[in-house]
């Protein structure tokens, strides 16, 4: 029996001393047989200032920066399908767009959406390949748009359809998060820090939520709901769930509030009032930043990979200047916050 156990587990030690001896600028697709919990991504080992790990009893962890990137700011919401993806990809755009800085700012968008990744599809970015490697065996970001951009549908295996599933248990999930937050490097060839990383979160209030509260100084995060009470009691939890871990809230953000067509010009409110979402917003003494109505070019340009707000037709031009708002706020927030000294990962 144990000679049968060891034969079984010889490729499994082969392919893992594979990976570890391969050249750093390797591209980072890898077989199935080393995507072990303990490194899911495949990535080449590397020894120096390893992720967090969460304590099973105890005080928990402590946060942490990431290292070359600035500042944080977390998009997310407490049900899916409502937009918030779309929204993170267009903020992104938004703040690079639109900033107060002196120079041009330099801006990173992060999936951590493992099981659903939309980036790669909303960037134009579905079939670029799989990224390299920089020397210190990070992975470096995929650009478009202006945006460095990390998500795990990159690193799937190549699929035509582009409908790879990703079936893990929690446990590879969770380092898998913790490898895209922590083993990406922001920095690459400019060698230059980001200003600000837009993290897309994946819907509800789970692990992936709990381990970023738990692992990551964030500077702030923006909830995406729609109008209907289904959305906005979920939008809640959201909003709970990250006040128990300490992550300052800059603000509600109302998707698909409302589509006016092109023969008439009365807004038509199809999933509810938007007084349902500025109720709840007062309650929470939060901040409405913006309400998005329904315009098809947001869709249309998702599924083409250019986000509306680096389209230039008129039937955006509201959205745009909508995020642009929203962007003057977020950037507001950021500089009225004082950037931690409590030390990077990464």
């Amino acid at each position: 029996m144990q000679r049968n156990i060891i034969y079984l587990l010889r490729p499994l030690l082969s392919a893992t001393e594979k990976v570890g001896s391969c050249s750093s600028n390797r591209l980072i697709h890898t077989t199935r047989h080393v995507r072990s919990h303990e490194n899911p991504l495949g990535i080449p080992r590397r020894n120096p200032n390893p992720a967090p790990t969460i304590p099973r009893r105890g005080a928990p962890p402590r946060k942490s920066r990431i290292k070359g990137v600035k500042q944080i700011v977390v998009v997310a919401s407490g049900k899916g399908g409502v937009g918030k993806s779309t929204v993170a990809a267009n903020l992104a755009i938004s703040l690079l767009h639109n900033s107060p800085l002196t120079k041009s700012p330099k801006i990173g968008l992060l999936d951590l959406d493992i099981f659903g990744p939309s980036i790669p599809k909303l960037m134009g970015l579905e079939n670029a390949g799989d990224p390299n490697l920089s020397e210190e065996n990070k992975l470096i970001p995929l650009q478009n748009h202006g945006i460095k951009t990390m998500s795990i549908g990159y690193l799937l295996p190549p699929n035509p359809a582009n409908d790879s599933p990703v079936v893990w248990r929690g446990m590879m999930v969770m380092k898998a998060v913790q490898q895209l937050l922590f083993d990406v490097d922001w920095k690459s060839s400019q060698n230059e820090d980001l200003d600000v990383l837009v993290i897309d979160m994946p819907p509800g209030t789970g692990d992936v939520q709990l381990s970023l509260g738990q692992l990551v100084d964030v500077d702030g995060a923006v909830i995406v709901s729609t109008p209907q009470d289904v959305a906005l009691i979920d939008a809640r939890k959201g909003v709970g769930m990250f006040n128990k871990v300490s992550v300052p809230m800059i603000g509600l953000l109302l998707n698909m509030s409302h589509f006016t067509c092109t023969s008439c010009t009365t807004p038509h409110e199809l999933f509810g009032s938007s007084k349902n979402f500025e109720k709840a917003a007062e309650q929470l003494s939060l901040e409405v930043l913006g309400k998005i109505p329904l315009v098809p070019s947001i869709s249309d340009g998702g599924d083409s990979g250019r986000p509306i707000t680096v389209q230039n037709n008129s039937e955006g031009e509201e959205i745009r200047n909508i995020m642009n708002n929203v962007s003057e706020k977020v950037w507001n927030w950021l500089s009225s916050r004082k950037i931690s000294d409590i030390g990077t990962r990464g």
